[in-house]
């Protein structure tokens, strides 16, 4: 009879918190580097990952917009998220619901069209090859100002039709969430379902502004939503996702180890908690990875992992019917215990 581990490492999975830029490993880097005819700061691959100690989410943001800067053509952002999908499939993922950040890129001069083409090219590959899912979600970057954000917002608007979400990342501490709150109308007037990052190195206040300024359909991370009790009986009354990713929490020290994760505490009180990767290049740990340092920290059981990666299918932005073929699929998979 399998482990609980290796059930869920086997199952099928959603992902819902993924930022593609994120997934730029040091070998890519260095090979659009030379495609691009740019010099990275770093002697090396090896050197390039030595850089990979962070204090805080700030320490890890300065590195991440760094190495961004080698993303420069249609084809590397194919390459980008093939390169994510490919290995994402190792992990059997079969739907992902990836973030970009077009502001990243549209200030170093590179067409928002260059971006988002590129981008679904690589997905559209990996659909045709693997058959896997996938959805684009715009995130605006919130150390910036609204107007920048807006002005993204219009830069979007030609490819609507190709935009599944928007949603709202960077760095937290000192940008609430209430700062975005006419974008996040306009967005919602599109009709297309909202993120935003809260919680995470931010207050419990942030994921309260979040849902009642902004308006979001998940949270993204929401660790710390365990300091309010009355937060904590809102987000399970409602049901609101959130998509926890905990390796990336402790990398960044909003925990100095995964066994002070909140991650139990989040499913014993019947919140609809996921697990996702958030910038697995960077923190050496995509889903498996993932799975894996959570179970050596908790020891969950079958029951525990089941609920966890159905939670994800069931906040995944798919119609129903899809979700109900791959909750169904799940629990055949985990009926093998």
């Amino acid at each position: 009879m399998p482990t609980p581990l290796e059930l869920a490492l086997t199952a099928p999975k959603a992902e819902l918190h993924l930022h593609i830029e994120g997934t730029l490993e040091p070998e890519l880097a260095f090979a659009l580097a030379q495609r691009n005819n740019i010099r990275l700061p770093y002697d090396g691959i090896a050197a390039l990952r030595e850089a990979y100690d962070f204090s805080d989410l700030q320490s890890f943001l300065d590195l991440y917009y760094a190495c961004a800067d080698v993303l420069r053509t249609e084809a590397d952002f194919r390459d980008l998220m093939l390169a994510y999908l490919r290995r994402a499939r190792e992990d059997n993922v079969v739907h992902a619901e990836v973030f970009f950040d077009p502001q990243t890129h549209t200030a170093r001069g590179i067409p928002f069209a260059t971006v988002l083409r590129g981008l679904k090219a690589g997905a559209e590959t990996a659909h045709a090859e693997w058959g896997m899912s996938t959805q684009l979600i715009l995130c605006f970057l919130r150390h910036l100002p609204e107007e920048d954000a807006l002005a993204t917002l219009a830069q979007a608007l030609p490819f609507i039709d190709e935009i599944d979400g928007f949603g709202l990342d960077s760095s937290e501490l000192g940008h609430p969430p209430a700062k975005f709150e006419r974008v996040f109308a306009r967005c919602r007037a599109l009709g297309k379902p909202v993120v935003a990052h809260a919680g995470e190195e931010g207050p419990p206040a942030y994921i309260i502004e979040a849902l009642d300024l902004l308006k979001v359909d998940r949270i993204d991370h929401g660790v710390r939503a365990t300091e309010d009790a009355a937060l904590m009986q809102r987000l399970a009354r409602d049901q609101i996702p959130l998509t926890v990713c905990p390796l990336s929490n402790v990398r960044l020290r909003v925990f100095e180890d995964m066994r002070q994760h909140t991650l139990p505490q989040l499913l014993a009180q019947n919140l609809c908690a996921t697990l996702n990767s958030d910038d697995p290049a960077y923190f050496d740990g995509y889903m498996g990875d993932n799975i894996r340092a959570v179970q050596a920290a908790f020891d969950f059981n079958t029951t525990t992992w089941h609920t966890l990666l159905a939670n994800a299918f069931r906040a995944s932005f798919v119609p129903a019917g899809r979700k109900a073929t791959w909750i169904a699929a799940l629990d055949t998979h985990f009926a093998k215990a």
